[in-house]
């Protein structure tokens, strides 16, 4: 598929996602399936890397009548990768429920996507492969968003550590988080920020999500209810960022004219467009 082909409306899936705040939950600990959805602004429900294989049936049969629980828009479903012997069992199980969306581990094709449709599906690309194709994955009729995964993709890339001795991320994984916002943002999908797991380590996550909410991720996932009311309080914009987009606004309105200089700053369609956004996610209770 051209990432430069526009994606046909009438198979695009019609279906928000919830964030900023995702969280995994094991799919074989329905107990905590509530807490988790009530902790976060999405639960993802993990029968992939969450659960051992000895027993896959048993989270997938936990999984499949726990939904009847949860709001469909604010859950997904992390289902096993197309390659492994889970993945049919995983799909036929869900048939069912063509509402809820599923996370597609491992993704490197657009195919893969493309063969779950009309069932949204939220891309992880945590491989190389993954990544190099993130522009064809991402333009997937039904691709609703994608999300890059830093644990496996170092494992993929043969890397010793994620991370450099500042504490960012090292620049091939930086390289990768960049391709699939770009990807992302191109085709009109959510882009997603990887987790950290360590979950102890808050100021890592906030400097992460930080970064993630600076180059234009919309969502960021986490694996512990700790790390949901971090990831929330960095994507929240300031109260002086709200004040100087609300001046913003106003001032277009009263000058009606398509540049204009507001103490000092040229004021144009970008910076507008920016302060509408600002607005839009001080006020967003859910939708992304």
């Amino acid at each position: 598929m051209d990432p430069n082909t526009e994606r046909p409306d009438v198979a695009a899936p019609a279906r928000t996602l919830r964030g900023p705040a995702w969280l995994f939950c094991p799919g074989n600990r329905p107990e905590r399936y509530a807490t988790a959805a009530a902790a976060a602004d999405t639960v993802v429900l993990d029968l992939e890397d969450a659960v051992g294989p000895d027993v896959k049936d048993e989270a997938r049969a936990a999984v499949v009548a726990g939904l009847d629980t949860l709001e469909p828009a604010a859950v997904l479903v992390r289902i096993n990768a197309p390659d492994t012997p889970w993945f049919d069992a995983d799909v036929a199980a869900l048939a069912a429920r063509p509402d809820v969306a599923v996370m597609l581990p491992m993704t490197s094709r657009a195919e893969d996507v493309v063969a779950l449709a009309p069932r949204p599906v939220v891309a992880l690309c945590e491989t190389a492969a993954g990544v190099l194709a993130a522009p064809w994955i991402a333009t997937a009729p039904n691709c609703v968003g994608i999300m890059w995964g830093s644990e496996d993709l170092r494992a993929d890339l043969g890397g010793r550590s994620p991370r450099t001795a500042g504490g960012g991320y090292r620049p091939a994984l930086v390289e990768a988080r960049t391709r699939v916002l770009y990807a992302a943002r191109a085709a009109g999908v959510i882009p997603v920020d990887t987790v950290l797991v360590d979950i102890a380590d808050l100021d890592t996550l906030r400097a992460d999500t930080a970064d993630a909410v600076a180059d234009g991720y919309a969502a960021k996932a986490c694996i512990h209810p700790a790390q949901v009311p971090v990831v929330r309080e960095a994507f929240a914009p300031t109260t002086t960022a709200v004040a100087d987009a609300r001046a913003v606004l106003a001032a277009a309105e009263q000058h009606h004219a398509g540049v204009f200089a507001l103490d000092g700053r040229m004021v144009d369609a970008p910076v507008l467009a920016h302060a509408r956004e600002v607005l839009r996610q001080a006020g967003r209770t859910s939708p992304l």
